[in-house]
């Protein structure tokens, strides 16, 4: 790791803080995908019993 002085700090937090920012976007986009592909399942089955 490159000796980063005196903005160590500030240079860590902020990778940190866009690691935490990224794991919170993949999250969302699981559960998001998860509740789409849910929701697609019962408008196909529904339209199978109906059609």
């Amino acid at each position: 790791m490159p000796e980063l002085g005196k903005y160590a700090q500030a240079v860590l937090s902020s990778y940190g803080l866009s690691l935490l920012l990224l794991a919170g976007l993949v999250g969302i986009s699981v559960i998001r995908s998860r509740r789409v592909a849910r929701d697609l399942r019962a408008v196909e089955e529904r339209v199978k019993r109906n059609g």
